[in-house]
């Protein structure tokens, strides 16, 4: 392999490679081009899960290995992946009717938004309406959300075990809203590696961004499953 470049192993997409070239030689317009290429040719959930996904982590190994070098290519990998994500959040069908919005929002002390950012707009696509709050939302903010809001879900993101709280997801899971005699309370996902291991009952841990979709979806009345390019 040659000097600077991101090991990405064998079985990747060549649209892989090219991303790969063009974020170590910090090539802003090219990385941005190339992402939003992925997305139009293969769909949000593919080019996420099999473009921009490998890519990050192969950023992340190398950076990990080379005393902390190739931290920019990252930050400016990341920067162009959350602005494709971002244009990509535009609805591709007619609005869902929904009992209430899907919440989503990082753990307190939790700073990777990326793939909520990718769920966000899988869920714009689908016309699911979505809040999205963020990286690092404190828990009474978490818990004042969900009863303003009313949300059908709430989806929480912890990227290791250090910043998931099975705690606070009960908590979330036990808050309720609504009037006396019909009060209702959200179904809460677990997002993130941090859950591996911590299995709560009643609060699904997808796999993936198709995984996900397919579980916030289904739980509507006549909603089909998520096509897997969509």
């Amino acid at each position: 392999r040659a000097a600077g470049a991101l090991p990405l192993g064998r079985d990747v997409r060549q649209e892989c490679r090219g991303l790969a070239r063009a974020a170590v030689r910090l090539d802003a317009p090219a990385v941005e081009d190339q992402l939003s290429e992925a997305v139009e040719r293969h769909g949000l959930t593919v080019a996420w899960q099999e473009v921009m996904v490998p890519t990050l982590h192969a950023v992340g190994r190398k950076w990990a290995s080379s005393d902390d070098r190739y931290i920019e290519v990252e930050h400016l990998l990341s920067w162009h992946v959350s602005t494709v994500l971002r244009r990509a959040a535009r609805p591709l069908t007619e609005p869902i009717t929904a009992p209430g919005a899907v919440m989503l929002a990082c753990v307190p002390g939790e700073q990777h938004t990326l793939p909520l950012e990718a769920l966000n707009a899988g869920l714009a696509r689908l016309g699911v309406p979505a809040r999205m709050f963020g990286a690092a939302v404190p828990a009474e903010a978490l818990t004042a959300a969900v009863r303003r809001l009313g949300p059908s879900a709430v989806v929480l993101w912890a990227q290791s075990r250090s910043t998931a709280s099975t705690a606070l997801a009960r908590h979330l899971a036990d808050t309720r809203w609504g009037v006396s005699g019909a009060r209702r309370s959200p179904t809460v996902v677990l997002g993130g590696p941090g859950w591996a291991g911590r299995p709560v009952q009643g609060m699904p841990r997808p796999a993936g961004l198709h995984e996900a979709l397919n579980l916030l979806t289904g739980a509507r009345p006549g909603s089909p499953a998520v096509p897997p390019g969509r």
